[in-house]
């Protein structure tokens, strides 16, 4: 997945573009979360927009990749990239932005429930298609979006949420046609980029300080249960359906 990086008057704006779907393969993951955590080091950046080209932000892992490594080489070295990349965008020394177009699945959950603010486009999506691929994860970022009792039946049932539904939870700012997406996720970065850039990272580090869940160990703690049905045959009996074409899904999850 190329991703492409500009940075602006404090805003840093990266571009994942990977068509069709937006799948995030290992490498792209560790090269998200590399680029996020080297603003630690970038004082001129105050702030990071995260967006997407084509028709969806983010439809999950890539199957393909996962299927064709050796052994359970995939599934491991998504699981390790995939934690990297969305603790990059929780530990990011400044707040992230994400704005988030069409599909929004797996992997995508995983990005925007750990960013600081959820700008959404009117066709946007969100859901973990977790269960029905033999794999967990990802309801640790789902519930910083919707509530406890909402995140468990959507992890049952596989089910989506529309930007409509998360807007009237508050956990998205704002819901906004597609073609206005990023000028109005812009002017959400632009005002956090006009503040002061010591204190706005020391604004994100207290909140992350006060978060009383700990999201990094909490991710990882489902991902256990994704490797043990791995081992159980579970996981990849679910990934060759999907690529028999025997499943609609848009990607596996995070």
């Amino acid at each position: 997945m190329p991703i492409t990086e500009t940075i602006d008057e404090g805003v840093a704006t990266l571009v994942m573009a990977k068509p069709p779907v937006n799948a995030l393969d290992i490498a792209d993951a560790y090269e998200l979360a590399d680029r996020l955590d080297g603003y630690r080091r970038n004082p001129e950046v105050r702030v990071v927009l995260l967006c997407a080209e084509g028709s969806g932000f983010c439809a999950g892992v890539d199957i393909k990749e996962i299927q064709a490594l050796d052994d359970h080489q995939g599934i491991l070295e998504a699981n390790r990239s995939c934690y990297e990349a969305f603790r990059a965008v929780y530990e990011c020394a400044v707040p992230v932005v994400a704005a988030v177009n069409g599909y929004c699945l797996g992997s995508g959950v995983g990005l925007a429930g750990n960013a600081d603010v959820v700008v959404a486009s009117d066709d946007a999506v969100f859901g973990l298609p977790e269960v029905d691929n033999g794999a967990l994860g990802a309801a640790t970022h789902l519930l910083r979006l919707v509530p406890v009792q909402r995140a468990r039946w959507m992890l049952y049932s596989c089910e989506t949420i529309s930007a409509a539904e998360l807007h009237g939870y508050g956990s998205v700012l704002d819901v906004v046609p597609a073609s206005d997406l990023r000028a109005r996720a812009g002017e959400v970065a632009a005002a956090i980029a006009g503040k002061d850039g010591a204190t706005i990272r020391a604004a994100k580090a207290s909140m992350n300080g006060i978060d009383p869940v700990d999201v990094n160990r909490s991710y990882r703690f489902e991902q256990g249960f994704t490797y043990e049905l791995n081992l159980l045959g579970v996981g990849d009996a679910a990934r060759d359906a999907f690529l028999r074409g025997e499943r609609g899904d848009e990607g596996q999850g995070a």
